[in-house]
C-alpha cells in the first residue's frame, strides 16, 4: 500500500521533531555534589577558621545535542567562606578566583586525578566524588596551561565592614599587610560533604540586600570596568552569595 505524499510529509515532520528534541536533550551522567571550603588563618590569638558548604550541579549534553554535543555546564549554590579575625576584620574566600568566575564549580574536578581514554571525563568525575578526605588547595597550579597560576579563590576584606565601597583584595602571601603582624594564611582546603548548603552571610554584611542588582559602588553596570581596579566596581551581593541571584 502506497502512502500519500501528505502522510509521508507528516511522518518526516514527526521524525525531524523527534531528532530535534533528542538533540536538545541533556543527559545527566554527573550527580550533584557538595563540598566544604575551609580557610584557616594563624593569628597572635591562635588559629581562626571559617568554612562554607557549596553545591555544584553539573550537566553534560548528549552526543546529539545541538549545537554543542557533550557540552559541560555547571550551576553553583553557596556563599563565600568567612573568617572572623576580630575587631571587625573579616576575611572572605570568594566563590571565584582572580582569573575565573567559575572557581567554585571547577576546583574539586581540577584537583581530581586525570584519566585518559574514551571515558576520561566520567572516570575523573567518579574519582572526584569518591574522594572524601580533605584536600589542601595548592598555592599554584603545577601542570598544564595553568602552570604557575594561583589555585586559590579570591580573598577579600573590607577596610570598614559597614562600608560596601571599602572592599579590597587580600594578598594570600601577606595577610599581615592587611590584618597586622603575626596574621598568616595557614591553608585552604576543600572536602566532599553531605552537609546542607551554607547561607546567612548577610548577618556579617547586613547591607548586602541593597546590592542585589547593582555593584558595591552603587552602579548597575553588568560589565566590569577594565580601567578600574577597585573591587567596588565589580562586586555585588551575588559575589558573596548565590542566594542573591534569585
Amino acid at each position: 500500500m502506497r502512502r500519500s505524499p501528505s502522510s509521508i510529509a507528516r511522518a518526516v515532520a514527526l521524525l525531524v521533531a523527534a531528532l530535534a528534541m533528542a538533540g536538545c536533550e541533556k543527559v545527566d551522567r554527573t550527580p550533584d555534589y557538595r563540598f566544604r571550603l575551609t580557610v584557616e588563618v594563624e593569628t597572635p590569638d591562635g588559629l581562626k577558621s571559617g568554612s562554607s558548604v557549596i553545591e555544584v550541579e553539573t550537566d553534560v549534553a548528549s552526543e546529539y545535542a545541538i549545537p554543542t554535543p557533550g557540552r559541560v555546564s555547571t550551576n553553583v549554590r553557596g556563599q563565600a567562606a568567612a573568617v572572623d579575625l576580630g575587631d571587625g576584620q573579616v576575611l572572605f574566600a570568594m566563590l571565584r578566583s582572580e582569573i575565573s568566575y567559575d572557581w567554585a564549580s571547577n576546583i574539586m574536578f581540577m584537583l581530581a586525578p586525570k584519566y585518559s581514554g574514551e571515558n576520561a571525563f566520567e572516570a575523573r568525575y567518579d574519582a572526584m566524588l569518591n574522594r572524601r578526605s580533605a584536600i589542601r588547595v595548592p598555592r599554584f597550579w603545577r601542570r598544564g596551561l595553568l602552570r604557575g597560576v594561583s589555585a586559590y579563590p579570591m580573598l577579600v576584606t573590607f577596610e570598614d565592614i559597614q562600608d560596601p565601597e571599602s572592599a579590597v583584595k587580600v594578598d594570600p602571601d601577606d595577610l599581615a599587610a592587611r590584618f597586622g603582624e603575626g596574621v598568616r594564611l595557614k591553608h585552604i582546603t576543600v572536602q566532599m560533604t553531605d552537609d546542607p548548603v551554607s547561607t546567612g552571610i548577610e548577618r556579617l554584611l547586613p547591607w548586602l540586600d541593597d546590592f542585589r542588582r547593582r555593584n558595591l559602588d552603587g552602579s548597575s553596570s553588568v560589565a566590569a570596568d577594565a580601567t578600574k581596579d577597585e573591587l567596588k566596581y565589580t562586586l555585588s551581593a551575588a559575589s558573596f552569595s548565590t542566594e542573591f541571584y534569585r
